[in-house]
């Protein structure tokens, strides 16, 4: 139970600091983040403003947005409690380049983030496997309209090739998901390449990761 407020004592504060903190931690996040950092460090804009779809516990949005602090991250998550977590995040973080988590659903016609103008990239980190067909559409249509002219939509996972998994592990996996949801599951870079082009993305690099991932490179064409 947290502390009485007439206690002014010092392991009180320390007792409601602790409280407070509402920080998740994500095992895949300590494996993934120092690759992807790489990648992004490389394919990212020195300066400019990223918008990050599904931002889970919201660790890594502190750990890119520290170490890469002339870009400014805006991330977002449709469920409440991610966004709490990654509020204490950023919190405990106390970096100044890392907007307030917002509520976006892919799949709806407006994000809410139009009237801040256009981002350099869009980043989703193990998302679109564990989330409808749906998502991915909505995905590429919301990077389509908020991309600047040769902005990126960089996409982290497990993904197929012409149908053909890369891995036994990522086979049973793709099952395992489709078992839980069966509109969920490892998605086809041939797809993905269709649906980017619909959108004006055109797929510019794909590049192998740890533990059978991968990370693609979608470039805007619009003007």
């Amino acid at each position: 139970m947290p502390p009485e407020k007439k206690d002014r004592s010092p392991v009180a504060l320390e007792q409601r600091d602790v409280s407070a903190d509402q920080r998740m931690f994500s095992p895949s996040v300590a494996r993934n983040s120092a690759p992807i950092l790489a990648v992004l460090k490389r394919v990212l804009p020195t300066h400019g403003a990223v918008l990050e779809i599904g931002c889970g516990t919201g660790e890594h949005a502190v750990c890119f947005a520290g170490a890469m602090p002339n870009l400014t991250w805006q991330p977002s998550d449709p469920d409440a409690d991610a966004r709490t977590c990654t509020s204490s995040w950023i919190k405990f973080a106390g970096l100044k380049n890392v907007l307030a988590p917002r509520d976006i659903d892919v799949c709806s016609g407006q994000w809410g983030v139009e009237q801040t103008g256009h981002f350099d990239a869009i980043m989703s980190i193990n998302m679109i496997h564990i989330a409808p067909w749906a998502a991915s559409l909505g995905l590429f249509a919301g990077a389509g309209r908020l991309l600047h002219a040769g902005g990126l939509l960089l996409l982290y996972g497990p993904f197929m090739r012409d149908g053909a998994h890369n891995a036994p592990s990522n086979a049973a996996f793709d099952a395992a998901l489709k078992e839980r949801n069966p509109s969920w599951g490892v998605r086809d870079i041939a797809d993905l390449e269709q649906v980017g082009e619909a959108a004006g993305l055109n797929l510019r690099e794909t590049i192998e990761m740890p533990t059978n991932n991968m990370l693609l490179v979608f470039s805007s064409s619009s003007a």
